[in-house]
């Protein structure tokens, strides 16, 4: 391993790192709202709800590619403010996008190219759709709430309860309405020999829905009302991963009693070894998992020794970890290290691509000093306290991600494949003297989305979730990511070939909607096949019909739509 911290000691301080940073600042803020003239917006507007004030807005996606300007945008106090708005959005032909924390990567809110002339208007939900209470039932402890909350709040209530959730994302800003729209998920799969915990489940949180409150279209009424679906009603299985093609107001989940987890980070394995194909011995990826269920692999690009995280249900706090009473536990990774940003800067502003093993090496390094001097190499507490561990102020970086299906004895198989491509490709590029790829591979497991999990008999299994079941014997998922920084030359046709690849080899393969795919040589999301063959092929053309006509009955008018998801969810 080289040492790239050392190799940054000489360099100016000084050099865009400031106006990298302050980039990165400018995304994380919370979009600014500028409320609108009134005779402007009655002139623009006409006939807008009363009560629900408007405002001009810029949208900006995770890492800031897809942008727009003056977007007209308002913040509904409650449910009733946001039928009257999609009343509203339909009689005057305006498309209603709701937005959260815009914590994605893929045009499903808003496309490139949107101005303040498309009749496009946002629908903060951040604002007021927060609402959280307790319920029970026969079922077991569920929660009711706002689709505008966000993970981290959603997560502290329950653990003031004594509540939680096997895995969740690892991003606290998130809003629980934009999770449920692309199937979100953490990484857990039972451990050997353990037994599911009541009110839990391995798979997506779209699996956790006991009932959803929604807008969607009536045809008896001959308008848009509000409509709550229960988790046993076929109408509610498209609204579970919906993409974006409903607006979402409440929803009701199941939960279960919390637990105590440990996690343990270690960086002294390496990826040959711990991507070792199956049967090769040692500490292999299969080894924690069956150990502990829960696991995630961050590779840093051109290094050979991942950063592996280990999560364990541990109901007493072992000797030699630390107590955390709180989120966020590694400082060096959720805010941006100097040495990073200097390399980051230089490789945007100076085009010095080839720096790329540096900046992986760099990120390694930090990774693992970080981990010993902030006492986070060993953290135990809450499940919250644990599973999230991603600000707002992490590097701003793309991803593409994908979904394998796989039987449970076969992800050591998997693994290890994408590994070997993934290591051949790269060096290849290399030796062209072409770095398409400066972040790292994350890697996580998970269960799929089972619905006896919901306690419901009859539960709908959700249509558009990557956990789907399929037809066969499948019951793990591996999620695959490559991250890399936007504007890397190289990145969509080395992203295009890793694509290709996991399509032919895995039969499982799907997409992770909220990230990059469908790649051509220079663009992503614009790949005809991918986006009209293989992700249609990947759920069977049943389920994706169905799925497709039910949006679009519950949304006739197609006041939820947008330019690419219009393209996207069409019947195969």
């Amino acid at each position: 391993m080289t040492d790239g911290s050392a190799n940054n000691k000489s360099w100016n301080d000084s050099w865009s790192r400031r106006g990298f940073l302050r980039s990165a600042a400018a995304l994380t803020a919370v979009p600014v709202l500028l409320a609108a003239d009134p005779a402007v917006a009655a002139a623009e507007l006409p006939g807008f709800p009363a009560d629900v004030a408007l405002y001009r807005s810029a949208y900006r996606n995770w890492v800031g590619e897809i942008t727009a300007d003056g977007l007209w945008a308002c913040a509904p106090a409650d449910a009733g403010e946001v039928l009257a708005v999609v009343d509203w959005a339909w009689r005057n032909a305006r498309r209603v996008r709701a937005r959260g924390s815009s914590h994605g990567w893929s045009p499903l809110t808003v496309t490139e190219g949107t101005t303040a002339d498309d009749k496009v208007l946002l629908v903060d939900t951040a604002t007021h759709l927060t609402g959280l209470s307790l319920e029970s039932g026969s079922g077991g402890s569920a929660v009711r709430a706002g689709t505008g909350v966000t993970l981290e709040a959603l997560l502290t209530f329950l653990a003031d309860h004594g509540l939680g959730l096997t895995a969740a994302p690892a991003p606290g800003d998130l809003t629980l309405g934009g999770a449920l729209a692309i199937d979100a998920h953490g990484t857990a799969v039972p451990a050997d020999g353990e037994e599911p915990l009541s009110g839990h489940t391995y798979g997506s949180l779209s699996n956790l829905v006991l009932s959803l409150t929604a807008v969607v279209w009536d045809a008896g009424t001959g308008t848009y009302v509000l409509r709550t679906f229960r988790r046993d009603e076929a109408d509610c299985a498209a609204l579970l991963t919906h993409l974006g093609r409903t607006l979402v107001t409440e929803v009701v989940l199941r939960v279960g009693a919390d637990s105590d987890l440990r996690c343990v980070s270690r960086t002294d394995i390496p990826a040959a070894e711990l991507f070792a194909a199956p049967g090769s011995g040692g500490r292999t990826l299969d080894t924690f998992l069956r150990r502990s269920g829960r696991i995630e692999a961050i590779w840093f690009a051109f290094t050979e020794y991942p950063w592996l995280k280990e999560w364990s249900v541990t109901p007493t706090r072992p000797l030699t970890s630390r107590h955390v009473t709180s989120p966020y536990n590694y400082p060096f990774s959720d805010n941006v290290p100097t040495v990073v940003a200097d390399l980051v800067g230089r490789m945007v502003s100076d085009a010095a691509w080839y720096l790329a093993p540096v900046l992986g090496n760099a990120q390694l390094d930090v990774a693992t000093a970080g981990l010993v001097t902030t006492l986070s190499a060993d953290i135990w507490g809450p499940s919250k306290n644990t599973l999230l561990y991603v600000r707002p102020t992490t590097l701003r970086i793309n991803a593409n991600g994908y979904a394998v299906l796989t039987e449970r004895a076969e992800v050591q198989r998997v693994v290890a494949e994408f590994a070997s491509f993934y290591r051949e490709r790269l060096t290849a590029y290399a030796a062209l003297g072409r770095f398409p790829v400066n972040g790292s591979v994350e890697i996580r497991v998970t269960g799929l989305d089972d619905p006896g999990d919901a306690g419901v008999a009859g539960a709908q299994v959700p249509l558009l979730s990557a956990l789907r079941p399929g037809s066969g014997s499948a019951d793990t998922a591996v999620w695959l990511d490559v991250l890399t920084l936007p504007g890397t030359p190289y990145a969509e046709a080395f992203l295009r070939e890793l694509e290709t690849f996991l399509f032919e080899r895995f039969e499982g393969t799907r997409v992770e909607w909220s990230k990059g795919w469908a790649y051509t040589e220079s663009g992503v999301w614009s790949d005809e096949e991918v986006i009209g063959t293989r992700i249609p092929g990947s759920f069977g053309g049943a389920v994706w019909n169905a799925a497709v006509d039910e949006l679009d009955r519950l949304d006739p008018h197609g006041v939820f739509g947008n330019g690419f998801l219009n393209g996207v969810l069409v019947r195969r």
